[in-house]
Formats: structure tokens, sequence, C-alpha cells
């Protein structure tokens, strides 16, 4: 799944849309996204200028936007939006950084009526950079 197919799914777009590419999906279940990082990303001109870093912040961002078009994959969320609900268990093992690929893999582990949890993992090459639990709304 392509940029155009994404934006189909989801309302985000550049600079905010952070997810290049959906390699893989499962509706409902869970999904592997991609994220290319260049320096020309906004974020990196102020974090830090000397040093560029990809916000942790924005690296959980990433899953969910993948976690969404999970959920929003099914038939009967499709053209809802999810919502950011909640985040728990967020830890950061790396820095992510300028000519590093993301790969965001998500798995849907709950879901109850149009609420869902899914816990989320991003990689570097087979390195964990980040991972957290995110509470989704759907709506």
């Amino acid at each position: 799944m392509n940029v155009q197919e994404i934006q189909k799914i989801i309302p985000h777009r550049p600079p905010f849309l952070l997810v290049d590419r959906i390699i893989s999906i499962e509706a409902g279940k869970k999904g592997v996204g991609l994220k290319n990082l260049s320096i020309n990303e906004d974020f990196f001109q102020g974090h830090f200028p000397m040093e560029p870093v990809m916000p942790g912040v924005l690296i959980v961002e990433a899953l969910a936007q993948v976690g969404a078009v999970v959920l929003l994959s099914v038939e009967d969320f499709k053209g809802k939006t999810a919502y950011f609900g909640g985040m728990n268990k967020v830890r950061f093992k790396r820095k992510v950084i300028p000519g590093d690929q993301l790969r965001l893999e998500v798995e849907i582990i709950k879901m109850r009526g149009s609420i869902g949890i899914g816990k989320g993992i991003a990689f570097v090459e087979n390195e964990k950079a980040a991972e957290a639990e995110m509470t989704f709304v759907i709506g």
C-alpha cells in the first residue's frame, strides 16, 4: 500500500503523514509499515540541528498511524477516523536518525466496540527503537 492508498484510509497528510508504505496488513489485527527518514524531514531541522534525532513522540505517532490503517481497514470502520486515546508502556531504545528506515509493527491486542488497544514496536533494521501500547477510539 503506497502513500496515496494510505491517504484514502487515514486523514493525515505531509508533513504529518509519517508512514511511506504499508507492506503487510491483516485488517483489524496487525500491520507493518515503513518510514524512510532523510535529513529533509521538517523535524530534523530543529531537533537537534547539530545532532538530528527523530522525536520519540513522532515515532509513537508513526506507530499509531499504522494502527489506524489496520483498524480502519475493517469494513465496519471504513470512512471513520481513529483518534489517539492514550499511550502506555512507552519505551525508547535507540536514536532514530537521518538515513534510518523505521519498520513499524502494530498488533491490535484488544477490541471492545469502537475502542481498541494496539501494541506497537518500531525497529531500525532488527534493533528495537521504540515500543508502546496505544489506545484508539474510532469516531
